[in-house]
């Protein structure tokens, strides 16, 4: 299963945080819009991308939900009916929630960086170190440490779970 080492934290100015990827990055900016359908699973999260009307791909995750640097474990399924595919999954598992953002992706070296714009929560740096089967994940770890110190990304900034997770918090604490 493929894997990688991320983090998601707070971010106070994606301007400030962009000037600075840019200057890291070897690819980029490339502006996506995405809406996530996340679906009631027992373990990790599924969730399916959705692109536009003819672009998605499913989701399946599993990922401690911890502040530091983490290893993520993951599989995809590109699929060209996202909107049937949503309906299937959704009367079969039931829905969990939709997280909806403009995300602008960097690539350095083997990182993805993110810097979202997630509907109804605001802004957020997500770092995916993307390892290599022979990579250890204190190796991914050093690099998300290293970019983080780069880009200004602090500590106490950094959030456990996914969007989906803070969206549900939320609605059940009223902010």
């Amino acid at each position: 299963m493929p894997r990688n080492v991320e983090i998601k934290a707070h971010c106070a100015s994606l301007a400030v945080v962009e000037a600075l990827a840019a200057t890291l990055a070897h690819a980029g900016p490339v502006l996506i819009q995405q809406e996530d359908i996340f679906f009631v699973v027992d373990r990790g999260r599924l969730k399916l991308r959705k692109f536009d009307a003819t672009h998605g791909e499913l989701i399946y995750y599993e990922r401690p939900d911890t502040l530091e640097p983490k290893e993520s474990h993951y599989l995809r399924t590109a699929t060209l009916e996202p909107d049937a595919l949503i309906e299937t999954l959704k009367a079969v598992l039931g829905l969990r929630g939709i997280v909806r953002k403009q995300r602008t992706l960097y690539l350095v070296g083997q990182t993805r960086i993110h810097l979202d714009q997630v509907e109804g929560l605001g802004s957020f740096i997500e770092l995916e170190v993307v390892l290599a089967p022979e990579q250890t994940m204190a190796q991914g770890v050093q690099i998300a440490h290293e970019l983080m110190q780069t880009l200004g990304i602090r500590m106490q900034d950094l959030i456990k779970g996914a969007y989906i997770d803070l969206l549900e918090d939320a609605a059940t604490h009223g902010g």
